[in-house]
């Protein structure tokens, strides 16, 4: 399977702007994560990218250079904007196509996986006559994640973890609608179970402490709790913000946590 993936904008064209984001750096940082994961854990998959670094190029220039290569499939990533007034995430296919064409049936099924990853409100699955929809011979969509001139939307997009989970939900629909196939794995000894990389934010004897960083996290945008272990005879009290079987994953949330200000760590059991 041969996938196009064009990151919207990008050099001279910005896209968006709002609450100091610019939707170039975004769109890219999403595809950049959405190659990673999809040549990382898909086989028969080669992906060629409209651009891969803050660099200008047409939209006639993306759709010929997909064309060209013989792309199986157009995925074009873009932040939205409304004047502060909306919110959510939207995704858009040709709007000469019918609901029962394999484009619609492509969409539908990466519309769901996005929606269950990206936290925002679903505004559905739309039609438009966008120039990367009209000109691209091969099936194509375009998503729209989030407006970045919403507080809400910004404060997500502001978050790698956010980021990286818009990637994944994409990379799941994109493996269902083509029937990825996972790279071999080296099978678990029967009875044994895969690693969990967790992510701890503290840990404490007083359970008052555990949870006010609780509260401290939560404030910041990081989904947490609290977790009872039991140490050497002691009762700990342990602030988790994530569980992740990829260890990649679970060092990019320490990343953003310390970007923050706060302390976190790795268990890996």
């Amino acid at each position: 399977m041969k996938l196009y993936l064009d990151p919207g904008h990008g050099g001279s064209d910005p896209g968006a702007q709002g609450n100091g984001l610019l939707e170039k750096n975004l769109t890219l940082d999403i595809a950049l994560r959405l190659r990673s994961i999809l040549e990382k854990n898909y086989q028969n998959i080669e992906i060629k990218m409209s651009r891969t670094s803050d660099l200008t190029k047409s939209l006639i220039q993306r759709t010929d250079e997909a064309n060209s290569w013989g792309a199986d499939f157009y995925l074009s990533i873009h932040i939205n904007s409304d004047k502060g007034s909306a919110s959510g995430y939207e995704d858009y296919i040709y709007s000469g196509l019918s609901n029962n064409s394999a484009t619609a049936q492509y969409r539908d099924l990466i519309h769901s996986e996005v929606i269950k990853l990206n936290k925002l409100p679903n505004r559905g699955k739309k039609i438009a006559n966008f120039h990367v929809l009209r000109e691209s011979s091969m099936a194509a969509m375009l998503s729209e994640n989030g407006f970045i001139d919403h507080a809400h939307d910004a404060a997500l997009m502001k978050q790698e973890s956010w980021r990286q989970s818009v990637a994944q939900g994409h990379a799941n629909g994109i493996a269902k609608a083509f029937k990825l196939s996972p790279k071999n794995r080296t099978n678990p000894a029967p009875g044994s179970r895969q690693s969990l990389h967790k992510v701890i934010a503290g840990s404490f004897q007083d359970r008052t402490n555990a949870e006010h960083q609780l509260s401290v996290l939560k404030a910041k945008g990081f989904e947490s709790f609290i977790a009872t272990v039991e140490i050497s005879g002691e009762k700990w009290y342990r602030v988790q913000a994530g569980a992740f079987s990829n260890r990649d994953s679970a060092e990019a949330r320490v990343r953003e946590m310390e970007s923050q200000g706060i302390h976190a760590f790795i268990i890996t059991e």
